[in-house]
């Protein structure tokens, strides 16, 4: 990881931290730590916006108004994906965080959550919403750098493109294992 006490000051002075990656890749175990290691209140996409018990969708316009409401708080780490909110999510985060550990790893994290918390809740999720692993799950993890890594970097570029007209840059730090996950995490637990 580049320039430590850069990498401190910035993410300490960020207010608004978004998370991003592969299911499996440690998005909501590293939010998590983040927001105790910093302060900030963790949102969790799955739990506080997306899902009703028993694994109900919220309806769309519900999801948008919910991440409207959280992303106008000052200070948040929110973990998740979804590309249908970014466009809400990323004018107000300070700093992008994108996992990116490879395959086999976002494929054993999921695999090992899934049997670590099988017929009953993660933490991530609303009560109702027992620990599953689906083929279909398994699948898009397995293609995620195909299919969904080209339309975040699409989405990242066109919100870059839009900072350059409108305001200041947003960093994204890229971690792309989980040892680099625990050095972030050991550099802000540092004295400065």
């Amino acid at each position: 990881m580049k320039g430590t006490s850069g990498l401190k000051s910035m993410l300490a002075a960020a207010d608004r931290i978004l998370v991003i990656g592969c299911p499996g890749s440690g998005k909501s175990t590293l939010a998590k730590r983040l927001s105790r290691a910093l302060g900030r209140r963790y949102i969790s996409m799955d739990r506080d916006v997306y899902w009703l018990p028993g694994w109900r969708k919220r309806p769309r316009d519900e999801i948008d108004r919910l991440i409207a409401k959280a992303v106008e708080e000052e200070r948040w780490i929110m973990d998740g994906t979804g590309l249908s909110s970014f466009h809400l999510r990323l004018p107000r985060a300070q700093v992008v965080i994108w996992l990116r550990p490879p395959r086999y790893a976002c494929l054993y994290g999921a695999i090992s959550r899934a049997l670590r918390y099988f017929g009953r809740n993660r933490p991530e999720l609303p009560a109702g919403c027992r620990e599953n692993l689906s083929l279909d799950a398994l699948s898009y993890i397995w293609n995620f750098e195909r299919h969904a890594v080209p339309l975040i970097e699409a989405a990242l570029r066109d919100h870059a493109a839009g900072i350059v007209e409108h305001g200041p840059e947003v960093p994204i730090l890229q971690l792309k294992s989980r040892r680099q996950m625990r050095e972030l995490l050991d550099l802000l637990g540092r004295p400065a």
